[in-house]
C-alpha cells in the first residue's frame, strides 16, 4: 500500500478514537479503518507531533480540530457537546473536558500550536469558549498534501537543483555542504556574496538537495514589511522550513538591504542563506563564500559542454564569447541550447548568431544614466595619423587575444586586476575621439553606452559613487563599451581636503581609480584637456591617444569623406575646401548643412551649398571665417 493510503487509512484511525471518546457510536462510514501493513515512514500527524513537539494533548487537539473538518460524525457531536448551532465548533473548553492528558499551557501564545499556527482562535469569546480552526495549510499536510503555503507562494520562488554550474562554485557548494555538518553553521547566515546572482542560487539550490530540503528565494522586493506583516512572514515560513522541509534564500542582488531586509535576516532561524553583491554584517554570526561568474576559462568550459559537437565548429567565437562576456552557467545553457537547436551549415551565420545571442542577454540596463549609441562607422571613416590609428588597431587586437594572453598564457592567475582594456582619447572637440569609440565598438562588435554625466554627476553626498557602481556593475556582464565624455568633469585631479565635501570628492575619484583597474570591460574616457585628468588615474590606463587638429592632407581626406555615395554632387573641390582650417566635428555639421541647403534649392550640393554652411558653422561657434580659407570656393 502507498504512503498516501496509508496515511489516510491511518488518519481514519485516528478520527475513530476520537468519536469514541466523544461518544459516538462505531460503524457505517466512519468506521475505523487500519493500515493493512507497518508504515515505513511516519503517518503525517506523527511527523507533525514530531517536528512541533506536540504533547499528547496537542495531538489530539489538532487532530479533534482536523476531525470536524473532515467528518460529519465528529462536527455534529462537538457543535452538540459545546452547545452551539454551528456545526464543527471546538472549544479549548471542550478539549479539556473529553482529551487524554489536558494542560492548560497547550494554548499559550508562545505553545507549538499558537506558534506555528497550527490552528486559529477566533477573537471575542473568551478563552476557553473561543472556537478553534485548524489552520487549511495543515488540514491539507494531515491528508497528505504537502504544498507550501498559499499565503507565502506569491512571495517565494522555488529553485529547481541546477544541472550546470561552473567548476568554482562545485567547490564552494562542497565547501558549504561540509561546513552545514557543523552545529555551528547550522545557527549562522550563510552569505553568498558577489557579482552572479544565478550562480549563488544554484549553490544554494545544490546545499539544501544535499540536505534533501526544497530552496525558495526570497527578492529584496518581496520582503515583507516590518511589523505583523513580518511577524506572519516569519511565523509561516518557520513552519513551512520543518514541513516542506525546505531552505530560505534572501536574494538581494546588488541592492542594499532595507531596514526590513535586515530585520528578517536578524529574526530567521538558521540555516539562512543570503546571497548579495556586496559583504554583509549583521548582528548574527555569518559565513561569507565569494561567489562570482565564472572566469574566461570557466566561462569556455561552460560553453562546450553547452554547445556539445557544435563548439568545435564554431571556432575561434566561442573563445570571444568567453572572454567578452561573463555571463551565469543558466544563462549559457539557454543561450547554447538555443543555438544548437538552430543548427546551420554556414558556421559564419551561427557564429553570427552566437555572438548576437550573447550581447542581447548581456545588454545592460543603463537607459537612466547612459545612451545607447548603435556603432556605424568603419575603419575608413577615422581619418588620424598613423600612429594614432596604429594605437586604436593595437586596442582592438588586445581585445580579441585576450583569452589567449590572460587565460593560456598565465597572465590571469597572477590576478585579474589591472587587465582590463581602458583608454584616454585627448584632443580639441571635433577631432573625431568619439568617432574613434564608435570604430572600436562596430569593429568588435560591442554595444556602445556613452554615459550620462549630467545624470552620474550629483551635489550629493554619495551619489555619485552609488550611480558610477551602477553603471560598472551593469557594464560587467560584458559586450560593452563604455565610453565617459568629457571624463575630466569626474576624474578631475584631487583636491586638498578643506571640507567634507572635497573629502567625498576625493573618494568618487578613489573609487573610480579602483574600478577603472577592476573592470574587465573596454572603457574609453575623452577629454578636452589632458591635463586636468588626475596623474594616478593616467597611470592606470592601458592607452592614451592624442588627437591632433588635422592638418591639410587629413582635412582634404575628411572632406572627400563626407559625403554619401548617394548624395547628388557636382563641383566640389577636396582641395579647395581643406584650406577651411576646422576639425573633423565642424566638418560634418558643414557637409550636413550643405546638402540641406541642396535639397531646399532642389539640386546636388556645389560650392556655393557648402559657403553657406560653412558661414552658418562658423556664426554657431563664433569663428571668423578669413578670405584665405574660402578663396575660389564660388
Amino acid at each position: 500500500m502507498a504512503w498516501a493510503e496509508q496515511n489516510q487509512a491511518n488518519l481514519l484511525g485516528e478520527f475513530a478514537m476520537l468519536r469514541s471518546r466523544l461518544g459516538v457510536a462505531p460503524g457505517g462510514e466512519t468506521a475505523a479503518i487500519q493500515p493493512s501493513e507497518p508504515m515505513e515512514l511516519p503517518s503525517a500527524i506523527d511527523e507533525i507531533s514530531n517536528v512541533f513537539n506536540l504533547s499528547t494533548f496537542e495531538r489530539e487537539l489538532l487532530l479533534l480540530c482536523a476531525g470536524v473538518e473532515m467528518e460529519s460524525a465528529l462536527a455534529e457531536r462537538c457543535a452538540e457537546l459545546v452547545g452551539r448551532p454551528q456545526r464543527g465548533c471546538v472549544t479549548f473548553a471542550l478539549a479539556m473536558a473529553v482529551l487524554a492528558e489536558p494542560h492548560w499551557s497547550a494554548l499559550a501564545p508562545s505553545s507549538p500550536l499558537r506558534r506555528y499556527r497550527l490552528i486559529e482562535m477566533e477573537g471575542g469569546h473568551g478563552l476557553t469558549a473561543a472556537p478553534l480552526r485548524i489552520d487549511e495549510r495543515i488540514l491539507h499536510y494531515l491528508a497528505g498534501v504537502n504544498r507550501i503555503d498559499q499565503r507565502l507562494a506569491g512571495l517565494l520562488h522555488a529553485k529547481p537543483t541546477p544541472e550546470w554550474m561552473a567548476d568554482e562554485h562545485w567547490r564552494v557548494a562542497k565547501e558549504m555542504i561540509a561546513s552545514l555538518e557543523s552545529e555551528f553553521a547550522q545557527a549562522a547566515a550563510l552569505h553568498l556574496c558577489g557579482d552572479d546572482p544565478s550562480g549563488q542560487e544554484s549553490i544554494a539550490a545544490l546545499i539544501a538537495q544535499s540536505a534533501g530540503r526544497h530552496l525558495f528565494v526570497l527578492r529584496m522586493e518581496d520582503t515583507p514589511t516590518s511589523g505583523a506583516e513580518m511577524e506572519q512572514f516569519l511565523a509561516l515560513w518557520t513552519r513551512e522550513m520543518h514541513l516542506l522541509p525546505a531552505f530560505l534564500l534572501l536574494q538581494w542582488e546588488s541592492e542594499s538591504p532595507n531596514a526590513a531586509a535586515r530585520q528578517l535576516a536578524e529574526k530567521l532561524t538558521g540555516p539562512l542563506l543570503i546571497a548579495s553583491r556586496e559583504a554583509l554584517h549583521l548582528h548574527r554570526v555569518v559565513e561569507q563564500y565569494e561567489v562570482n561568474k565564472a572566469a574566461p576559462s570557466g566561462q569556455k568550459k561552460l560553453w562546450e559542454i553547452a554547445l556539445g559537437p557544435s563548439a568545435e565548429a564554431l571556432g575561434e567565437v566561442v573563445d570571444q564569447v568567453a572572454d567578452q562576456f561573463r555571463l551565469s552557467a543558466e544563462t549559457i545553457v539557454a543561450v547554447g541550447t538555443s543555438v544548437v537547436g538552430r543548427a546551420e551549415s554556414d558556421h559564419q551565420r551561427a557564429s553570427d548568431r552566437l555572438w548576437n545571442a550573447c550581447r542581447s542577454v548581456a545588454r545592460p540596463r543603463l537607459e537612466t544614466l547612459a545612451e545607447r549609441i548603435v556603432p556605424a562607422a568603419g575603419w575608413d571613416d577615422l581619418i588620424l595619423p598613423e600612429l594614432q590609428k596604429g594605437m586604436l588597431q593595437q586596442l582592438a587586437a588586445q581585445a580579441r587575444y585576450r583569452m589567449m594572453v590572460y587565460e593560456r598564457w598565465g597572465f590571469a592567475a597572477r590576478g585579474r586586476r589591472g587587465l582590463g582594456l581602458s583608454a584616454l582619447f585627448s584632443g580639441p572637440s571635433g577631432t573625431g575621439k568619439t568617432l574613434a569609440a564608435e570604430v572600436l565598438a562596430a569593429d568588435l562588435r560591442l554595444d556602445m553606452y556613452r554615459i550620462d554625466l549630467s545624470a552620474v554627476v550629483s551635489k550629493y553626498i554619495g551619489e555619485t559613487e552609488k550611480n558610477l557602481r551602477q553603471v560598472f556593475d551593469a557594464a560587467e556582464t560584458g559586450g560593452v563599451l563604455l565610453l565617459f565624455d568629457e571624463a575630466d568633469a569626474i576624474f578631475g585631479k584631487r583636491a586638498e581636503v578643506k571640507d567634507s565635501h572635497d573629502r567625498y570628492a576625493n573618494i568618487e575619484v578613489g573609487y573610480l581609480l579602483q574600478r577603472m583597474e577592476s573592470f574587465q570591460g573596454i572603457a574609453i574616457l575623452t577629454t578636452n584637456v589632458k591635463s586636468s585628468l588626475d596623474n594616478a588615474f593616467q597611470r592606470r590606463l592601458r592607452f592614451t591617444v592624442d588627437f591632433p587638429f588635422p592638418d591639410a592632407a587629413q582635412r582634404e581626406a575628411i572632406w572627400a569623406r563626407a559625403f554619401p555615395p548617394q548624395t547628388p554632387t557636382k563641383g566640389l573641390e577636396p582641395v579647395r575646401l581643406a584650406r577651411l582650417n576646422m576639425c573633423g566635428g565642424n566638418i560634418r555639421n558643414i557637409a550636413l548643412n550643405a546638402a540641406f541647403f541642396a535639397a531646399q534649392a532642389g539640386g546636388p550640393v556645389r560650392m556655393t551649398h557648402i559657403l553657406q554652411a560653412t558661414q552658418l558653422e562658423a556664426a554657431k561657434v563664433e569663428r571668423p571665417i578669413s578670405q584665405v580659407e574660402i578663396r575660389g570656393w564660388v
